[in-house]
């Protein structure tokens, strides 16, 4: 009989580390001895490829609530194809972003308000929430400094829009038990503090 598996989701702004940090996460539980699949959002699945493309990489004006929409088809379709057959087969599922996004991104940021993304994100995932939701907390103007010639849409929007998202990951990890990490430093520092949280959080 398989050991359940967890669910774990990095999260923040955009530029903070995520996508390096799921993969030393990922590879910190292999030598763990977890059977562990490595995941993303927007894009996980054959049919988020082509909503990321749309998303984030296509030309014209996404409305805000079309965005909210899209972003709830992929993680529908993530979820369904990726994310809890592997958890019934007792691996560890690490994901680049899951709902909380939706909740700072399209919540806050797009100010479509947090309860009307929780209702479409909660039909679009059956209502499964990660184990463990660690958010890296890195100033917007440091963040952005990270950035490399080519940006998706998100990565140009303003100052402002990129200083609601990261307030509101702030605001809201204090409410639902998302673990704030600090996200400057090395890579090897941020690495340290993230397995610290997962040994803590789901030993």
């Amino acid at each position: 009989m398989s050991l359940p598996g967890r669910f774990i989701a990095v999260e923040g702004g955009d530029a903070t580390g995520k996508t390096t940090q799921v993969a030393r996460l990922a590879e910190h539980l292999r030598d763990a001895g977890r059977d562990v699949v490595q995941t993303f959002e927007p894009g996980g699945t054959a049919l988020g490829t082509s909503l990321r493309r749309l998303l984030l990489d296509g030309e014209g004006t996404v409305e805000p609530e079309a965005e909210a929409l899209l972003m709830a088809a992929d993680r529908a379709q993530h979820v369904m194809e990726v994310v809890r057959p592997a958890l019934a087969a007792g691996s560890w599922v690490v994901t680049d972003r899951f709902m909380p996004s939706s909740l700072a991104y399209q919540g806050v940021g797009r100010g479509l308000g947090v309860p009307a993304i929780e209702l479409v994100n909660g039909i679009a995932t059956g209502g499964l929430e990660p184990d463990l939701v660690l958010v890296l907390d890195l100033p917007p103007e440091i963040a952005t400094e990270r950035f490399g010639a080519a940006r998706d849409r998100l990565e140009e929007e303003d100052d402002a829009f990129r200083l609601a998202v990261h307030e509101a990951y702030r605001d809201l990890a204090g409410t639902r038990g998302w673990v704030l990490l600090d996200a400057a430093g090395s890579v090897e520092d941020v690495e340290a503090r993230i397995w610290s949280a997962v040994s803590e959080h789901l030993a």
